[in-house]
């Protein structure tokens, strides 16, 4: 339980399990709990660190993945990596310092600290972000659109943010992949 000025809120845990291989080559399963690394940047704002691939992806090995330094982008440029992101209502978070944020995410350079939308950031990746469950807005520099559950976005390494207007958390599945970067 994380204690907020609102009261306590209990963090949300999303299971991961992770398929291996034993010594004799047999498939197992080799990790079933809650993420190993997760990070509370904002207020109730937690990304859950599900796996990290390089490319090409090793399915050898004893190295849990998801326990990684903290970055938004994948650290092999080719490489990708999932997490979950329970994005807390807006109100939430709306006096915090978004910018020291994205810093303690290991991505202070992707922050946009002149954008009117706070949040607004650029990934050098191709991101598919599924929403679990809630509703969150897509913001880009002009335009926006209501994600709710079950809908997919492909964002294509463009400046955006995540707006939850509603007053329930959302959750939401990134998938990134390290692209070319722009220009």
């Amino acid at each position: 339980m994380v204690q907020h000025s609102g009261g306590p809120v209990m963090t949300r845990r999303f299971r991961r399990v992770v398929t291996g291989h034993n010594a004799e080559g047999k498939s197992i399963i080799w990790r079933d709990g809650p993420s190993p690394q997760v990070l509370e940047p904002l207020p109730q704002l937690t990304l859950h660190e599900l796996w990290e691939t390089t490319a090409p992806a090793v399915n050898t090995g004893e190295i849990d993945t998801a326990i990684r330094e903290n970055s938004i982008e994948p650290h092999d440029p080719n490489g990708a990596i999932f997490r979950i992101v329970d994005f807390p209502p807006d109100e939430v978070w709306k006096d915090a310092d978004v910018g020291a944020a994205f810093s303690e995410m290991g991505s202070g350079d992707a922050h946009d600290d002149d954008a009117e939308t706070a949040g607004m950031h650029e990934t050098q990746t191709t991101d598919f972000a599924i929403v679990l469950n809630g509703e969150i807005w897509a913001v880009m520099e002009e335009g926006e659109t209501m994600l709710s559950a079950g809908d997919v976005l492909v964002q294509r390494g463009t400046n955006h943010a995540w707006s939850n207007r509603s007053n329930e958390h959302a959750a939401v599945a990134f998938v990134l992949i390290g692209a070319e970067p722009r220009g």
